[in-house]
């Protein structure tokens, strides 16, 4: 099992490195907007967490595009006739694609000093193992939407009317004890706004929400889109028997 997971995730971290405008891309967006909203406010810390899930949401999403094109191009029929377990297929593709995420999003910490915010060693490790959950989970949301898109024009649709209200309604752009109450429910039925309350606690920005409900919400839904995703393929080779 393992085996074929780390050989899927080195594909796809192999297909990446070699998109430089691709690599590029997904990180100088939301770093480009942090600096100019941040500007504009005077305050570089109070968007500093959200542009970073920002980044790492695009980047952990979209890099599942590549799993229509290996639907397209025979690869992933190839793999699915393999002996290798339905979940190393998650695993690998998953696994490598969250990985990149993660890198990317380590650009921003580079920027810290700029913000004025002193999280500390434990905070800057603790920041570091929240953004490997928010990469694994929405990693996990771009695979799902991948798996059942026909094309990358469709994923592109979907994936930008989802995702962008997720991160508007997270925190990112307003505090949570700022929004009218019906707009606070619909925050905290947000996982991202778990996931910015958790990473903002990290880096010793105000959150709404104790770590502990944080850590518990996220790893509930990633648990629960990883069983998704495992069943979904599944039930696909089932499909194609």
């Amino acid at each position: 099992m393992m085996l074929a997971a780390v050989a899927l995730a080195r594909r796809e971290m192999i297909k990446f490195w070699r998109e430089k405008a691709r690599v590029a891309g997904f990180a100088a967006a939301p770093l480009l907007f942090w600096f100019v909203v941040s500007a504009g406010f005077n305050d570089f810390a109070r968007f500093y967490g959200g542009s970073i899930a920002l980044a790492l949401m695009f980047s952990a999403v979209f890099s599942n595009m590549t799993l229509i094109d290996d639907r397209r191009e025979g690869f992933l029929a190839g793999v699915m006739v393999t002996p290798a377990p339905r979940s190393a297929i998650v695993l690998g593709k998953v696994g490598g694609s969250a990985m990149l995420a993660w890198l990317q999003s380590l650009v921003f910490l580079f920027f810290l000093p700029m913000t004025g915010l002193v999280p500390g060693f434990f905070g800057v490790l603790g920041s570091l193992a929240v953004l490997a959950l928010i990469s694994l989970l929405f990693t996990l949301v771009g695979f799902l939407c991948a798996w059942k898109m026909p094309s990358t024009q469709a994923f592109h649709g979907v994936v930008n009317m989802l995702l962008m209200p997720m991160w508007m309604l997270s925190g990112s752009l307003f505090r949570f004890g700022e929004a009218h109450p019906w707009m606070q429910l619909a925050m905290r039925l947000n996982p991202m706004t778990y996931a910015i309350s958790l990473l903002n606690s990290c880096l010793g920005i105000e959150a709404p929400f104790t770590a502990g409900l944080s850590v518990v919400v996220l790893f509930v839904w990633t648990l629960t889109l990883s069983g998704i995703a495992v069943v979904w393929v599944g039930k696909s080779e089932h499909a194609a028997a």
